[in-house]
């Protein structure tokens, strides 16, 4: 049986809201969690960082000095040790470097930045859209089990394509849009309701 995860908001810290914090700049703070559509959200980021003038370079300093979520690690090698485990992102491979270490370099699923020689991010290329979903289609196309978490609106579509779904830490709105899904409010509980679940599904077969 398979996990599917979703990296930063689960994993991670939100990068884009660390370097805005970093940066001052209040407009990078929004995430999938604000606006749904990446697409749009992705076209903003880029016009702010060329009004800022900002290259990746100033992007990956502030990600060195990043750490996982606290508990992350350990919950991560638990769940390593009970499933299969694939991360699949909207993030960037540019960005995961340092922190894929940390993490003991998990498979991941994610998009490229297009970066022009002077270090400007000119734009960025998707594997596929919808890729979270689709990756999990594709993986019970081998006939395989899957439980996906996340903890935003990007994550929902893997949530309900897969065989069950858990949130991680939502936000309200999310909650409220997608009742269905359990909550799990630290990593104790995310441990338990993927042991609850994976039971329930080797139940149902």
């Amino acid at each position: 049986m398979l996990a599917c995860l979703d990296l930063e908001g689960v994993l991670l810290p939100e990068i884009w809201i660390k370097f805005a914090e970093k940066a001052g700049i209040e407009e990078l703070k929004l995430t999938t969690r604000d606006i749904p559509n990446y697409d749009d959200l992705m076209q903003g980021r880029l016009k702010i960082l060329k009004q800022h003038n900002l290259k990746l370079h100033d992007i990956q300093a502030v990600i060195e000095t990043l750490s996982p979520l606290d508990g992350a690690q350990e919950f991560l090698s638990w769940l390593k040790s009970e499933f299969q485990v694939i991360i699949l992102s909207d993030t960037f491979y540019q960005f995961t470097g340092p922190l894929m270490k940390q993490l003991d370099y998990p498979t991941l699923l994610c998009h490229k930045l297009i970066v022009e020689a002077d270090g400007e991010i000119s734009g960025y290329k998707l594997r596929q859209q919808d890729q979270k979903t689709k990756a999990v289609k594709a993986l019970q196309g081998l006939n395989l089990q899957v439980i996906s978490a996340g903890d935003s609106y990007n994550d929902t579509g893997m949530l309900q394509q897969a065989d069950a779904g858990i949130l991680f830490c939502p936000p309200e709105n999310v909650i409220r849009e997608f009742p269905q899904f359990p909550v799990a409010t630290d990593y104790d509980q995310f441990k338990e309701l993927f042991l609850q679940t994976r039971e329930a599904l080797l139940k149902g077969h």
